[in-house]
């Protein structure tokens, strides 16, 4: 970011310093994100849900505490959204199920509480796929998201809509959830920043649907921006135990290992057999494996830890259906029953898997469990020779809507062969089940003008030096690009 970045494509924090300066109002920031929303959006459909009279009141109130230079906080007073699914007192939470129209949330989630006790001017919320279960932004109450690098393409979810307010400048900060790359994804789809948290170190509180009180396995909360920088200060403001747990318990984010880039220890995979990487991504990844060898401590493009990618995979499938295994009817959960004993015993294909996650028994997820946690401990070992890995976000950059059908059964193409496109939740899975903090930075564009993300993945609870890093190959190799369409 320079002098020359228009106000809507400034960072966060640069923003917040804009107007802590005076050179900007809340009110006027707020205006000029709103006047791009009612241009822009109709295209796009990527905020569904607006308050602008409340958040005007709050624009006017943290006027008042810049002028009085008392700012609340790092956010003081800068134009935000946030994903659908995360409680924002009056608005509905639907998670895009039309049974869940009328859900009306009562009070804030934890993390929307903390972004506004930090002065952050919250209008509006993002849309996301039904249940938060595609890689896609589309469902029947609020239609379907754009991604505005070309418009008959996905923006990624299930913070798809998050991602697209961000890349078009249509506000400043979002907060996306992840169970599987719903942060992550729509990050590499539409060119931005996103940060899925090491599991359990930012409340799920108010992010529930209607009845749950438990937070599931593996899912998570995490920041989205148009920079590295207001990913960390972000990740600042939202880690930390609520309610019950913070009588006794606080949190404090581990320092990133290194500053400076020559001081890395750097592993990259580019490829797997799993899911197949089409070579566009790879490229992308692979030119920045390049540039780093001579920047960085170390590189390695084979140092892997000490597990199978085939066992990765199978693990994370077993526990990622078995999370979300709550959300079936009584009537789904017999009907898949019988499905499953049906199943051949050879039959690894991800349908089974996915049938076998949902009706597992409680013993056979202890097991299934139990070897996760060892496998956590391998990671471990391989972060004691390497700061980082360096990964796809996932097999494509992003595909073309295809709201055929359910998802399991839908294809993308990778390297000029239909492949089914649930397999690329290996990327996904690969951190995500063993609890890794991830980080997505924008490296470069494919030949067809479409964003490439690298996954930066760090060890358990060193969320700083994911983020850190994603912060040096912004300032040294390459940062956010706006969409052209969308000046």
């Amino acid at each position: 970011m320079n002098n020359s970045t228009p106000l809507h494509y400034k960072s966060a924090i640069e923003l917040a310093r804009l107007l802590r300066e005076r050179q900007v109002g809340a009110g006027e920031l707020l205006d000029h994100c709103w006047q791009r929303y009612e241009t822009f959006n109709p295209r796009l459909n990527a905020i569904i849900v607006t308050d602008i009279e409340r958040a005007r009141k709050a624009a006017a109130d943290s006027d008042k505490r810049l002028k009085a230079g008392e700012p609340r906080g790092p956010f003081e007073g800068v134009p935000t959204t946030i994903k659908e699914s995360f409680d924002w007192t009056g608005t509905p939470s639907t998670w895009g199920v039309p049974q869940y129209r009328n859900n009306i949330a009562l009070s804030d989630a934890a993390a929307v509480q903390r972004l506004q006790v930090a002065g952050a001017v919250i209008y509006g919320k993002t849309n996301v796929p039904v249940m938060l279960a595609d890689w896609q932004s589309f469902n029947d109450i609020y239609g379907t998201t754009n991604n505005p690098w070309d418009l008959s393409r996905s923006p990624g979810g299930s913070s798809g809509g998050a991602a697209v307010s961000l890349a078009t400048g249509m506000s400043a900060l979002e907060i996306g959830s992840d169970i599987g790359a719903s942060i992550r994804n729509p990050a590499h789809y539409c060119g931005v920043y996103g940060h899925k948290a090491t599991y359990g170190i930012v409340s799920m509180e108010g992010h529930f649907l209607p009845g749950v009180f438990a937070a599931g396995d593996i899912s998570v909360a995490g920041p989205m921006a148009r920079s590295a920088d207001d990913l960390a200060v972000a990740m600042e403001l939202l880690v930390g135990p609520k309610a019950q747990e913070a009588r006794a318990a606080s949190y404090r984010l581990v320092r990133p290992r290194h500053t400076k880039l020559n001081d890395y220890r750097i592993a990259v995979m580019l490829n797997d057999p799993v899911s197949d990487v089409d070579e566009a991504v790879q490229d992308a990844i692979a030119a920045l494996a390049r540039w780093l060898e001579q920047r960085v401590r170390a590189l390695s493009m084979t140092a892997r830890p000490a597990f199978s990618s085939q066992e990765a995979w199978d693990v994370y499938i077993k526990l990622l259906r078995s999370a979300t295994s709550r959300r079936q009817t009584d009537e789904d959960f017999a009907l898949n029953v019988e499905k499953a004993r049906q199943l051949k015993g050879d039959d690894q294909s991800y349908f089974a898997k996915m049938l076998r996650g949902y009706t597992m028994s409680h013993r056979d997820w202890l097991q299934v469990n139990n070897r996760r946690h060892e496998m956590r401990r391998l990671w471990e070992d391989f972060f004691k020779d390497y700061d980082l890995l360096l990964c796809p976000t996932a097999a494509s950059a992003a595909f073309p809507h295809d709201h055929e059908g359910e998802r399991h059964e839908r294809t993308i193409t990778v390297n000029g062969r239909k492949v089914p496109a649930v397999d690329q939740l290996f990327w996904a899975g690969y951190s995500g089940c063993f609890y890794l903090p991830a980080t997505v930075a924008p490296i470069g564009l494919t030949a067809t003008g479409l964003p490439v993300g690298v996954q930066i993945v760090a060890a358990e609870h060193e969320d700083m030096t994911a983020i850190q890093f994603a912060r040096l190959i912004e300032h040294n190799y390459y940062g956010f690009t706006p969409p052209p369409q969308f000046p």
